[in-house]
Order: structure tokens, then sequence, then C-alpha cells
């Protein structure tokens, strides 16, 4: 669990940095750093997608899970609208923001928290840490979140700095549960998982810079299918057998 806490170490820390810097950067800059915040993100989403589904066989390039990638994001979005889960988990922020008396609340939580817990590191380093120990990912992932949230509680505000607390259940969970899911989240698995997720990243990106918002939430369901998929060609193979 070290790894995991010091991540959420990280991004309080930078949030509350960033919520401090908030004051000091003009209301005319917070566009433009919203703007540049969302092509980065879109960026690093779109490098992980392509590492997951681009391979290198003797120089030539191919790519594989284009068709898998479409119908686990339109059955992941699918379940997370009949569930409603942005409308709730919203609904769920802004009460919070009602108890606090503070707006502002809900952009900086539900964006930091599906930043920070979706993605390979996430994933593959709460394994690591809880199987062996070794630690090095999540402390990489930690730098990187401590500069992602500097920015985000700048723009976003105070709702960044609480992101830790679904970060915390997220990844600990993992690391909890690292004997048993090693067994699952490797090979072709592990791949699907991971562009899933950063495909989901890459619509945070572009709500930085889009006016008509992707419902992240809704689509975060998505990297479930990965692993009911391969349950699913088990029991296949099981019955032809």
């Amino acid at each position: 669990m070290t790894g995991t806490l010091v991540n959420c170490a990280a991004i309080a820390a930078g949030g509350a940095i960033g919520l401090l810097c908030k004051k000091g950067i003009k209301e005319s800059y917070t566009e433009s750093i919203n703007k540049s915040l969302g092509l980065a993100v879109l960026v690093v989403g779109l490098n992980g997608v392509i590492s997951n589904m681009i391979k290198s066989d003797g120089g030539i390039l191919s790519s594989s899970g284009e068709l898998l990638l479409v119908v686990f994001i339109v059955l992941g979005t699918l379940t997370g609208e009949l569930l409603k889960l942005d409308d709730r988990f919203s609904k769920f922020c802004k009460g919070i923001e009602g108890k606090l008396k503070k707006g502002g609340f809900a952009s900086g939580f539900i964006n930091g928290t599906i930043l920070f817990c979706v993605g390979a590191m996430a994933i593959v380093g709460s394994i690591q840490d809880g199987l062996t120990g070794d630690s090095t990912t999540l402390f990489v992932k930690s730098a990187l979140d401590f500069t992602a949230a500097i920015v985000f509680g700048a723009t976003l505000g105070y709702g960044v700095i609480f992101s830790f607390i679904p970060l915390l259940i997220y990844q600990g969970g993992i690391t909890l549960l690292a004997s048993q899911l090693n067994g699952i989240l490797q090979g072709e698995v592990m791949k699907q998982v991971c562009f899933v997720g950063y495909t989901i990243i890459m619509a945070i990106g572009l709500n930085f810079l889009l006016e008509k918002k992707f419902k992240t939430l809704n689509m975060l369901p998505a990297i479930l299918f990965p692993v009911a998929y391969h349950y699913i060609l088990i029991l296949i193979e099981l019955i032809k057998g």
C-alpha cells in the first residue's frame, strides 16, 4: 500500500498548492491553461491507446483491437447511461458543495478522480505493489499526478484535493486483491483494459477543449468489459471441450 499512500499524498499536496496558486493566476490565463492541459491529457491518452493497440514485427507496424475497443466503449457507455452514473455522482458532489457552502467542488473532484484512477500505471503499479512490494511504478505515477494536481487545483478548484479518496479505494483495492487479479490482468486482457482506459482519458482531454462535454463517468464501466470478454472466451472453450 506504500505506493498508493504516496500517490494520494502527492495528489492532495499538488491540489493544495494549485489552489494557493489560483489566486495569482489571472482569469484571462485560466482558459489558456485549461486548453493546454486538455491538449496534454489528450496526447497522454492517445499515446496510451497507440502503445497498446499497435505493435512492431520485423519493422512492420500492425494494429489490433479496434473492433473490440468500439464494442467495449459502446457497451460500457450504455451501461453507464442506464445506471446514470454521471448524473448520480454529480448530484452527490453537488450535495457536498451545498454542505460545504462553496461551489466548484464537482468539476475538480470528478475530473481528478477519473484522470488519476484510469490508466495502465494505476493498475500495473498497484499489482506490483501488492505482489512484490515494488512501488516504483506508483512513485513515478505520483510525480506525474502531483504536477497534474497542481494545474487541476489552480484551474478546477478545491475538489481536486479530495480526489485522493476514490484513488485510495481504487488502487488500494487492487493492491489488496493483487494475487487474484494478477492471473486475469495480463497479456491481451491487460492491453484491452489499458486501451479502453486511455480512450476515456482522451475524452477527459477533449472535455477541456470542446464546448459540449463527454459524460466520462458513464464510460467507466467499459473498463470491466475486457475482463468479462476474457471469461466468456474461457467459457466457450470449456463448452467446446
